[in-house]
């Protein structure tokens, strides 16, 4: 069984998250639980070097790389060791090039596979998902990081946090950094506002953690109940032009709480939407989710319980309507939606936001679309009781109405009933208005017989003509329903589609619109697996089934649903939470198929991502074939005909002629050289396979390595380095080969009076490293041209590019975390700047973890 794993999460370094950790291992120690320390880092702290020890240490594993001898923990050992459990310092750190995994998370992980509990420390700015966030609010890429899933798996996340007055006073006591790096640390990195802006980082990463599991709670034990633990606003709109003023209203009652959601709702009706125009509920939806909110659309013939039911659905503490648009005549005969809410709310707050459209009625009055049981009851009534009537009105008043006259108004009695209950009270109008016409008006009066061929023809006509009106009516009324129900529908497809096109994932927002729409509780994908055996109970059996996507309460297997939607032999949608009305199993199928088709996307999509490398290595391998065939041509032709003239027999060379030949053959050579490096270092670049050591490397030292490389050439480049130590974090090997490129770019192009110049200077946490060259320059638009990998290769002009140099200086800069960018040089001429992050132990700008 896989063991727990525990995170303590702080907002910056020294707020104790070390200390909690080994404070949580003492007191399990103390309960008698087998604990040891896996890897714990210091940094010299007395209090944390005191709280080890009196704890079983773990030996650290040596790494050797290029030279230099780092410790890492022993995976191998620790589980070997086979404790309880184990504490493992800095969660995204990551390992020295050699190691088993790249990174430290995934060393805990065979811990965790191995059966133990692991306590481990992580720092809000090293999560993936505020990476870029924390680069803007401090001015310091962070280049190891842990993907958020890893935290969010955690059994248990504890959060360290302290003021950020507190975290400074730490500071200046010693209780973080060494005394000479107090100063340059409390003005940079530890700025009261940087802490602040990582305190609320951390604090509204978890509280999203803590949302999540509250709603997987909620789903699990079927709590309906609004609990008020964070704002959630929701905004009903009826696609009427005053759905923009409600939208804004409610988004600042959610800008009121910190961290509050915005929802917007749509209740199309299953008898047809409630008149609303299309046009305003697609830019609604925008204005929506430009303020930061979320669009949702569910069907409801009650509109006020489909409301409630969805702010309950979404533990909604707030729910705005507008006014009624209808007029006071209607008004009188109904209280309206948002009075009727507000009755059933509850718990949830509910705002009637007044606009400028009330009683202005509505624009496209929804027509009558289904004939009700009471429309029917009112039907037969006027069949029966109206028809009786009007015979008794037109008898007192036989001396005055002919029978022509009788039998239209009968014809009229009977389109009353038609309009108001039907086909089948009109027949029955129909053959009542029959016998009393003949009875009551025909000769011979109060008999069942008809003694003139003309009251025949009269009576013979109104009957055809009184089915004929009654039939089409019905049908009318039939065709009005299904054209509602078909627009619901169409709506309800449409918002799908739109939600497809919007999503990232289309998949997970497919089932989440599914589920939304017809109000389900969960909505899983399952596949069936392919080396399942054929099993009479293959319906309930959770192992012959694959998970592919679930939202809501997530389904193992088919038989633990109360709807399934087979899509093919392999695949099934199932639903829990009601079973599946047949009036809606084409919309669902529909859905079925639009999350098969999603899924085929997501499958070629991750095939392409797989077969994007081999396109990468194999559109690398022709460009260094292209390289060997052209640029390795001039020094290999160079050499040979220097070689072969020493070799000619029959000649004599002067000693300097000599000297001259073997100073071109080893030019030659060395440009041979510097050519193939280049290329093999670009190809393991692009291919991820350039190693590297990332450590605090002295840029001054670097420069002058650079320099001595060039050889005589260096000697002209004129250095300005400030009087301060700075150290940037990087290769000093690879730093190098990116300072002799540019260098030897510079001098290629520099006229001889005005030779490069190198400046070093620290800004906002970066050392910057300017080559400077008095040339003819670049073209701005052409800046980005001259880092295209190979671009000089080929029967190309080459005065447009500077090489292929560049193209890996820049490669190389930006896989140690830094930038290289062009600039114009004041004056002419081309100056390329290398940022590098500088390293903690010049400037704290990069903390430890």
């Amino acid at each position: 069984m896989a063991g727990q794993l525990r995170v303590h999460l702080g907002a910056a370094p020294g707020v104790g998250k070390t200390y909690k950790m080994l404070e949580e291992g003492h007191r399990r120690r103390e309960r008698g639980t087998d604990v040891v320390v896996g890897y714990v880092e210091t940094h010299g702290r007395a209090q944390t070097e005191a709280m080890i020890a009196d704890l079983e240490v773990l030996p650290r594993r040596t790494v050797s790389y290029r030279d230099t001898t780092f410790t890492e923990m022993d995976v191998d050992a620790v589980i070997a060791r086979g404790a309880e459990v184990v504490l493992v310092d800095e969660l995204a750190h990551t390992n020295v090039p050699g190691s088993r995994n790249a990174k430290r998370w995934q060393d805990i992980e065979e811990l965790l596979d191995a059966g133990m509990t692991v306590l481990t420390t992580v720092n809000v700015q090293h999560l993936e998902s505020v990476n870029d966030v924390v680069r803007q609010i401090t001015g310091v890429p962070q280049r190891e990081t842990v993907p958020d899933e890893v935290v969010r798996r955690a059994d248990a996340i504890e959060l360290v946090d302290m003021a950020p007055e507190a975290i400074r006073r730490r500071m200046a006591h010693g209780n973080i950094y060494r005394p000479e790096k107090i100063d340059a640390a409390l003005g940079n990195y530890f700025r009261v506002g940087n802490l602040t802006a990582l305190r609320e980082l951390a604090l509204l990463w978890l509280a999203d953690k803590v949302d999540t599991e509250l709603v997987h709670y909620r789903e699990t034990h079927d709590i309906g109940d609004t609990w008020d633990a964070r704002a959630r606003v929701v905004v009903a709109l009826t696609g009427g032009p005053e759905g923009d003023t409600l939208i804004r209203r409610a988004a600042r009652l959610a800008s009121r709480s910190r961290g509050a959601d915005l929802l917007a709702v749509h209740v199309a009706r299953n008898d047809g939407l409630s008149g609303g125009s299309h046009a305003h509920l697609v830019a609604q939806r925008t204005l929506v989710e430009d303020l930061g909110g979320t669009y949702h659309q569910v069907v409801g013939n009650d509109i006020p319980r489909a409301l409630l039911d969805f702010a309950r659905g979404v533990n909604a503490t707030e729910l705005v309507l507008g006014v009624s648009r209808r007029g006071w005549l209607q008004s009188l005969f109904s209280t309206g939606v948002g009075v009727t809410t507000a009755n059933g709310a509850g718990a949830i707050d509910v705002h009637l936001v007044t606009h400028a459209e009330v009683h202005r009625g509505r624009q496209a009055p929804r027509p009558e679309s289904a004939l009700s049981r009471g429309r029917r009851q009112a039907g037969l009534f006027l069949a029966t009781v109206g028809i009786a009537g009007l015979t008794w009105v037109l008898t007192q008043l036989r001396d005055q109405v002919s029978l022509d006259s009788d039998v239209l108004l009968y014809l009229a009695a009977v389109v009353v009933v038609a309009l108001v209950g039907g086909l089948w009270p009109a027949l029955v109008a129909v053959l009542l208005g029959t016998f009393l016409l003949n009875f009551f008006f025909a000769a011979p009066l109060y008999r069942v017989t008809i003694a003139s061929g003309e009251n025949v023809l009269a009576l013979a006509v109104f009957l055809v003509v009184a089915i004929a009106v009654s039939a089409t009516v019905d049908r009318a009324a039939r065709r009005t329903r299904e054209a509602a129900s078909a627009r619901a529908e169409a709506e309800t497809l449409s918002t799908l589609a739109g939600n497809v096109l919007r999503g990232a994932e289309p998949l997970p927002a497919l089932l989440g619109q599914l589920r939304e729409t017809f109000q389900f509780s969960g909505a899983t994908l399952l596949r069936r697996r392919p080396d399942s055996a054929p099993s009479p109970d293959l319906q309930h059996d959770p192992g012959a089934w694959q998970v592919v996507a679930s939202v809501g309460r997530p389904l193992a297997a088919p038989g633990e649903g109360d709807a399934e939607v087979l899509i093919d032999e392999e695949i099934s949608l199932v639903l829990c939470g009601h079973p599946l009305a047949a009036a809606d199993r084409r919309v669902v199928q529909a859905f079925a198929a639009q999350a098969v088709v999603a899924l085929r996307h997501q499958e070629l999509r991750e095939q392409a991502a797989a077969a994007g490398p081999l396109a990468e290595v194999d559109r690398m391998r022709t460009a260094l074939l292209s390289a060997v065939s052209h640029d390795l041509r001039t020094p290999l032709a160079a050499a040979k005909a220097a070689v072969g003239s020493l070799r000619a027999p029959g000649v004599e060379f002067s000693p300097d002629d000599r000297q001259e030949l073997l100073a071109s053959v080893e030019e030659s050579l060395d440009r041979l050289t510097r050519l193939v490096d280049n290329l093999l270092d670009m190809s393991r670049l692009q291919a991820g396979a350039l190693a590297m050591t990332p450590q605090p490397t002295s840029i001054a030292e670097t420069v002058a390595m650079a320099l001595d490389d060039l050889g005589p050439e260096g000697r002209a480049v004129q250095v300005h380095l400030p009087e301060e130590f700075l150290e940037v974090d990087g290769d000093p090997v690879l730093i190098e080969r990116v300072l002799v490129n540019l260098l030897r770019n510079a001098l290629r192009y520099s006229p001889a009076d005005h030779p490069p110049m190198i400046v070093v200077s620290a800004h906002a946490g970066a050392v910057e490293t300017r080559v400077i060259d008095r040339g003819p320059g670049i073209p701005a638009e052409l800046w980005d041209d001259v880092f295209l990998p190979f671009q000089r290769l080929g029967d190309r002009d080459n005065g447009t590019g500077v090489g292929l140099g560049l193209a890996l200086s820049r490669g190389l800069t930006e896989a140690m975390g830094g930038s290289l960018t062009p600039d114009t040089t004041p004056g002419g001429g081309l100056t390329m700047i290398m940022s590098l992050v500088q390293s903690e132990q010049s400037s704290q700008e990069v903390e430890p973890a």
